[in-house]
């Protein structure tokens, strides 16, 4: 999946959180909290959406950058930065 702005980057996360987690509103979450505790999803859904946001953007996400990963607002930068080439 080719994505070129912030906003399909963000769309693509909350759409991937809500496959996850379908129960949640989405428009409640505060971009800059983790979202773990915000969605209250346990560690093996977290590592789902981190392998379907690897899959769906053809990125290699390693282990070691999961913390990167905290908040939407991170999570956004980081895939930004992945997508565009960089990291």
């Amino acid at each position: 999946m080719t994505v070129s702005t912030r906003e399909e980057i963000t769309a693509l996360v909350v759409g991937t959180l809500a496959d996850i987690a379908p129960e949640i509103d989405f428009s409640t979450i505060a971009p800059g909290k983790p979202l773990r505790e915000q969605i209250d999803i346990d560690s093996f859904d977290f590592l789902n959406v981190i392998i379907r946001l690897s899959e769906r953007l053809k990125v290699n996400i390693p282990e070691a950058d999961y913390g990167q990963l905290a908040t939407l607002d991170s999570t956004v930068d980081y895939l930004a930065k992945k997508c565009s080439g960089g990291a």
